[in-house]
């Protein structure tokens, strides 16, 4: 068992770090709303920290899931930042969805204070992040990577590492561009099936067992024929996340004309007030 730190106490990182504690590790967290840090102390054995720096200090590992590049570098530079906390030898793990580019800075200023440095962003949203059923997919050098895994296993189901540092965030631009086109394609389709006068549930389970059938229609079907979306990652998140994979296409000379529309489409559902609401609305704007 390991000694840990856990930065950032959001949807995702509030259960991660609730695996870590009931798989026996020694964990400390900080959050930037103390109170979310009180109340995961008062769920969990534990202890919380008033600065990344101070949650940082003697672990062995330090996780971190905020929100974005800024975010993420607030967390580990500066006099109380995690890195000014860190111990030689010990390892940072970077749950975020953020920048390839952002990843190689950071894992630079690791290196050159003698830590190891593992971006591993994560999918499987808020129910595998509570279920310890995430996949997680990993850029570092094959040693950090080897020592971090056994601590990662307590909340995935599948980590493996992709490459050099950033690989594991352009894996996690490959999840997001794969998603959004799903969610756009299923929208279509179950707005079809109302307009034509079929019964949803029952569409459903017929092409669910064939080569539509997808995580996003067993899983989110239902909810999207009832006009609720309070469930999983939010809108706002989602056009972060394909700015990003946006931004690297460009960089990269990739082509994404669906991820491009979808976007939009996404920034639709934003000026209709929906940037809270999980991914699957995009068929709300399809019933405008």
């Amino acid at each position: 068992m390991a000694k840990v730190a856990f930065l950032g106490l959001g949807v995702m990182g509030f259960p991660m770090a609730g695996h870590l504690a009931a798989a026996g590790h020694d964990v400390t967290v900080w959050n930037r709303s103390p109170a979310k840090a009180e109340a995961w102390v008062a769920r969990h054995k534990g202890s919380r920290a008033v600065s990344a720096k101070e949650a940082a200090e003697g672990a062995e590992f330090v996780m971190a899931c905020v929100g974005n590049d800024d975010d993420l570098r607030q967390v580990c530079l500066g006099e109380a930042g995690a890195f000014a906390g860190m111990s030689k030898g010990a390892i940072f793990v970077d749950h975020t969805t953020v920048s390839a580019a952002v990843t190689r800075e950071l894992a630079a200023h690791a290196a050159e204070a003698g830590l190891g440095f593992v971006d591993a962003p994560v999918s499987g949203g808020q129910a595998g992040a509570e279920n310890g059923q995430l996949s997680v997919m990993c850029g570092g050098s094959e040693d950090d990577y080897g020592r971090a895994e056994p601590v990662i296993a307590a909340y995935a189901k599948i980590c493996k590492l992709m490459g050099p540092s950033g690989a594991g965030q352009l894996t996690k631009m490959c999840n997001q561009i794969a998603i959004a086109g799903l969610v756009q394609a299923l929208s279509e389709s179950l707005h079809f099936a109302e307009k034509a006068g079929l019964s949803i549930p029952g569409v459903v389970e017929v092409i669910s067992q064939g080569a539509a059938g997808s995580w996003q229609m067993q899983n989110r079907y239902q909810t999207m024929a009832e006009n609720r979306f309070d469930f999983g990652f939010a809108v706002d998140w989602m056009r972060k996340d394909l700015g990003i994979c946006l931004a690297t296409a460009d960089e990269t000379g990739a082509t994404l004309p669906v991820t491009a529309l979808v976007d939009q489409f996404y920034k639709e559902v934003q000026n209709m007030g929906g940037g809270r609401w999980d991914t699957s609305s995009l068929i709300a704007r399809l019933r405008k």
